[in-house]
């Protein structure tokens, strides 16, 4: 009898075959990802937020962070940990919700900002005044009463410039570098002008002060190069009050009521965009690379547009609005725009990237770097993910 012999040999291929069609898949979902990215760099939040969350899809309704319902309630970024500040108490909260960190205070008027891992909260026109990081307190700074604190910022290196009011001036920016010691690193004391901000660009502080010129008020840029105590340079910005001081990819912009204005830390204007009429009704300055405006056509009601402006005072993107819009936020290359029924995340070309429809009670909306986005409510936050 003839013994039959098996051929094995394609059993031991099929093992071999399974890995390199595994191997040519992988290279393919890795060709997209990459093409994506080179094309417009989202490829890589995508395999950020799945790595990360463990999924890269649509969640909603699901609270990660709590807190009290307050009227006054104002919100910030740290990473994954959300700062909540409200006129009887500030507190961090971890990513998974637990607090962190929480202290009472007693503001009337309470602020929040935030900048190089850090967030400042201060009573405007009070005395109280903190920071805080992931971790909780950082530091805690109380005015005399005739000097009440007028605005805070932290720039990205968490460099803190803190605007007061001062006896026998009109005015003074204290700055505090990164190392938040008991004394400041450099003050700037006002005689001539109201001093209404200050920011610090690199090693050189940009404090706003408010005069008048021909009977119209000119919001004019004082530049210090720290710690020298002459003026560096100074430049103008005309036409209405400036509203808020950062920057964008290395210099500094301004937003006042009627433009956005750029300007380098030695004082020369790069760029302008004026508003053309229009109304500001909001902005954010935390877009890597541009600031996004939502203009009104008319003082109040809901017809505009949303634009995106780059660091040279050109516009990137425009789009039409006709729909009530509760909050604009941007981070990264993003920005994001509560409707009243649903969110809408888009690039800085203004391309609709994602949309979430029936956004509940959530009132306010925090953009994140990696294109996620935090919906807030009164007392409760939710994670969406594109």
């Amino acid at each position: 009898m003839t013994e039959k012999h098996e051929d094995k040999s394609k059993e031991r291929r099929h093992p071999v075959r399974s890995f390199l069609s595994f191997l040519l898949m992988l290279a393919a979902v890795l060709l997209v990802v990459f093409f994506a990215a080179y094309r417009d760099g989202t490829g890589f939040d995508v395999l950020r937020r799945y790595l990360h969350y463990g999924r890269a899809e649509q969640v909603g309704g699901e609270a990660v962070y709590h807190y009290e319902a307050a009227s006054k309630n104002r919100f910030a970024l740290l990473g994954e940990n959300l700062v909540v500040l409200s006129d009887a108490s500030l507190s961090v909260l971890g990513s998974g919700g637990e607090e962190i960190w929480s202290a009472p205070v007693n503001m009337t008027a309470p602020a929040l900002s935030s900048g190089g891992g850090r967030a400042v909260a201060y009573d405007v026109g009070g005395t109280a005044l903190y920071v805080v990081d992931q971790t909780g307190l950082l530091l805690e700074l109380t005015a005399d009463e005739e000097e009440p604190y007028i605005s805070a910022t932290l720039n990205k290196n968490g460099v803190l410039a803190v605007t007061a009011q001062k006896h026998g001036y009109k005015g003074s920016v204290k700055v505090y570098d990164r190392t938040l010691g008991a004394e400041q690193a450099f003050e700037f004391k006002s005689s001539q002008r109201f001093v209404l901000d200050g920011y610090v660009l690199g090693d050189t502080l940009a404090a706003v002060t408010l005069g008048q010129e021909n009977g119209v008020f000119v919001s004019n840029i004082v530049l210090y190069k720290m710690p020298k105590e002459e003026p560096e340079g100074d430049y103008s910005v005309s036409g209405g009050l400036v509203a808020a001081i950062g920057e964008q990819e290395g210099r500094l912009v301004t937003v006042s009521d009627t433009a956005l204005t750029f300007a380098n830390a030695g004082g020369e204007t790069i760029g302008t965009y004026a508003y053309s009429g229009s109304y500001l009704r909001e902005y954010d300055l935390g877009g890597t690379g541009f600031v996004a405006l939502l203009l009104n056509r008319y003082r109040s009601g809901s017809v505009g547009r949303l634009v995106t402006v780059d660091q040279k005072g050109e516009e990137i993107g425009s789009l039409d609005i006709r729909e009530e819009v509760l909050s604009l936020s941007a981070s990264g290359r993003y920005l994001a725009l509560l409707y009243a029924d649903h969110l809408t995340v888009y690039n800085q070309d203004l391309q609709p990237y994602a949309t979430l429809r029936g956004t509940g009670d959530a009132r306010d909306a925090l953009m994140r770097p990696d294109g996620s986005v935090l919906l807030l409510s009164a007392n409760s936050a939710s994670l969406f993910l594109p």
